[in-house]
């Protein structure tokens, strides 16, 4: 049986934006918890979770740290997660990993761009939550303000569970409103009477029962407010700020017996999963129940390698049990069990609901993936991360490099979901994909520190698509004969567009395309070949040759080099030789047919479109709003923050913003910040495919 049962454990990620002291928490909480002989230091590198070296040299997080400690006979485990926009992979994982988010906010900065990005994510992850006030200690702090920010902005359910003793430099102390001494000290911002009556109204929204019995005056129990307390953050009526300076080590004991006590346990939250039938079940924190649990990070460690962590939700995960993992077709043997200490791991023989573990060198193990003991359990939801669309082509450096390159990136793509590595089929160029520049000169740097790998990087690519807006019939005969044996191919095709969002077994029927006798669809290019051929006019062997033909051609597009989609190619009749035909004859006469077809059906130029969201300040609204417009862009909405500040909601053609962070720094003096991502892909205005398809006709014959 395991050590802890779901009530003992708690388990909490740090987030917020950057520079506002998650770490520092985390660091000094290890320190209180009797695991670090003193606080750990991120300036000094000697902090137990910053523990990369390219975290060391920035004096920031770049990846979530796992870490542990009991308090108030609980068992704690905390997520420290980056606080930067291009990191926010790593704290989606994290939060699918927990039951509490503890917002962190500098008292002194406010509310930040990604305060708000995280607090949303927390929602999505259906995760209760605190807010941190750090920096108390700062000078310019109005706590009136700060809190009616905060909730103006993530509701009236913000309420302080403790207020400062004085503020700036006379932070000398907290005062409790759950529980309020007898004496109130001097120096506080508001009326502790009023902001305890605030916090039993937050408590007892959550509980009918509670409610009624408080109303009529009857007094609760201890016992009954603690729970109440847990409730009503699962529920969301309750969201309690705590107020601290984490350098000079002020209200940070009162907040640790607070997440020992208050925060949500895998008891306290309500769990669903989904039924081989996709239907929503209830999913209980049962230790002998059926397991499920799921890969929520990888990490690659320089002496244990690839580190896979996994949240047990149901059940018990043993040491050398098999287990089935989604996605993988063959059951897998789980070796050694750990739990991770920051950089160390420490070995446990099994892991129930609750448990955050890790296991070593499983390399079908990924990110999201589901972990069951039968191939009959229910399924956990999708981990959904950000579309990367920032591209760059790279090289290696050096012949060294060459043969280090891959393995390297490929170590990246699994450790962070957000960043992806493809071959362009038409330049034959590596390209790699992140959420922003500055992420990718992130990794830039991580390949060189970590892998000894230097790269040489291109201007960034756009992932255009095409397509066509029309149909249009055609035939290709191949036929060549200089000595020895020939080959000759003759095929028929009819390419037309293919709607989105269809169903392929509705829509390919015999009723849509006559003499039907099979397609293959493929729905991420939302792509189908159709099998049409009657009479014998094209050998079924050679079929499929025809088949790789058209993908070859796809890959490597017609009018301007990129992957075609969003269309279906028939093939209804052909010719053959019957000593001169092959499969190579096939395959080039089907990329020919295809390439010249094409150019009938009213080929089209797709480009992807981004949801950008700007948060500027309000004299600042009309000079970024013109050049969202001067971008082709599309103002879809906009909303007042506090603080004087406006979010505008935006569609953009990806082109147009790719060094948009520099810009919009230039316009709004390094006050403005946004958020990014993959929306859809849309048409291309005519004069714009005309420049693009002119200039890759240039590059093809420099080349």
């Amino acid at each position: 049986m395991a050590k802890y049962t779901p009530e003992q454990i708690h388990n909490v990620a740090l987030v917020g934006h950057g520079a506002v002291g998650k770490t520092s928490l985390a660091d000094l909480l290890l320190h209180k918890a009797g695991i670090a002989d003193k606080p750990g230091s991120v300036d000094a590198g000697t902090s137990l979770l910053d523990t990369e070296e390219d975290e060391k040299n920035h004096k920031h997080s770049i990846f979530s740290s796992l870490v542990h400690f009991d308090h108030h006979g609980r068992r704690i485990n905390i997520f420290d997660t980056p606080g930067y926009p291009e990191f926010i992979g790593q704290v989606i994982g994290s939060l699918r990993s927990v039951e509490t988010a503890v917002i962190t906010i500098s008292a002194h900065a406010g509310i930040e761009v990604n305060t708000r990005r995280v607090f949303a994510e927390a929602d999505k992850a259906d995760a209760g939550k605190m807010i941190v006030l750090n920096k108390m200690d700062h000078e310019n702090i109005n706590f009136i303000e700060l809190l009616a920010s905060i909730q103006d902005m993530f509701g009236r359910g913000c309420v302080p569970f403790n207020l400062p003793i004085g503020l700036g430099s006379s932070f000398s102390g907290v005062y409790d409103t759950l529980n309020p001494p007898d004496t109130v000290p001097d120096g506080l911002p508001m009326n502790p009477h009023d902001v305890s009556q605030m916090v039993m109204d937050s408590i007892v929204e959550a509980d009918e029962d509670l409610m009624m019995r408080y109303l009529e005056g009857e007094k609760l129990s201890r016992e009954e407010i603690e729970h109440g307390v847990a409730h009503a953050i699962a529920e969301g009526s309750l969201i309690p700020v705590f107020c601290m300076s984490v350098s000079k080590d002020i209200g940070v004991n009162e907040f640790l017996d607070s997440i020992a006590d208050y925060a949500d346990s895998p008891e306290d939250v309500h769990q669903t999963a989904y039924n081989a039938e996709g239907a929503t079940v209830d999913l209980k924190p049962d230790p002998n129940g059926p397991l499920l649990a799921q890969v929520v990070k990888t990490r690659i460690d320089p002496f244990v390698q690839r580190l896979s962590y996994i949240r047990v939700f149901s059940g018990t995960l043993k040491k050398d049990s098999t287990v089935h993992v989604s996605g993988v077709e063959k059951p897998l043997k789980i070796p050694q069990l750990f739990e991770i200490q920051g950089a160390h791991q420490e070995p446990v023989n099994e892991a129930g609901p609750g448990y955050i573990v890790a296991v070593a060198k499983v390399e079908d193990l990924h990110v999201g993936g589901v972990l069951t003991d039968t191939d009959k359990c229910p399924r956990l939801p999708k981990i959904n991360f950000p579309t990367p669309m920032i591209g760059l082509a790279v090289e290696p450096k050096t012949q060294s490099d060459q043969q280090k390159i891959s393995g390297a990136l490929h170590k990246i793509e699994e450790e962070d979901p957000t960043f992806h590595v493809t071959r362009d089929a038409q330049t034959k160029e590596m390209v790699i994909t992140g959420l922003s520049e500055l992420h990718l000169k992130l990794i830039e740097e991580r390949l060189k520190v970590r892998d000894k790998v230097e790269i040489i990087t291109h201007q960034p690519k756009i992932p255009y698509r095409e397509t066509v807006s029309g149909a249009a019939e055609g035939s290709y005969r191949h036929k060549k004969q200089s000595g020895g044996s020939g080959q000759f191919a003759e095929v028929h095709f009819r390419i037309a567009a293919l709607p989105q969002g269809i169903n392929p077994e509705e829509y390919f029927t015999k009723d849509n395309f006559a003499s039907m006798r099979d397609y293959h669809y493929d729905p991420k290019l939302n792509y189908a070949f159709v099998d049409r051929v009657t009479g014998g006019s094209v050998p079924n062997n050679f079929i499929p040759a025809v088949e790789k033909g058209v993908h070859e051609r796809m890959e490597k597009g017609v009018i301007a080099g990129y992957q075609v989609q969003d269309c279906t190619c028939e093939l209804f009749f052909g010719k053959d030789h019957p000593v001169d035909s092959n499969e190579t004859a096939f395959k080039l006469a089907a990329s020919h047919c295809f390439r010249e077809v094409f150019q009938k059906a009213k080929p089209q130029l797709l480009e992807p479109i981004v949801l950008i969201e700007v948060t500027v300040p309000d004299d600042k609204l009309g000079d970024i709003t013109s050049d969202l417009n001067g971008r082709r862009g599309r103002v879809e909405g906009m909303d007042g923050l506090p603080g004087g500040y406006q979010v505008i909601h935006a569609k953009v053609p990806l082109a147009e913003v790719m060094t948009y962070a520099r810009a919009l720094s230039s316009m709004t003096g390094g006050q403005g910040s946004f958020t990014m991502d993959f929306s859809h892909y849309e048409m291309v205005p005519p004069n714009e495919q005309q420049k693009i398809v002119a200039e890759a006709k240039l590059a093809e014959e420099e080349d």
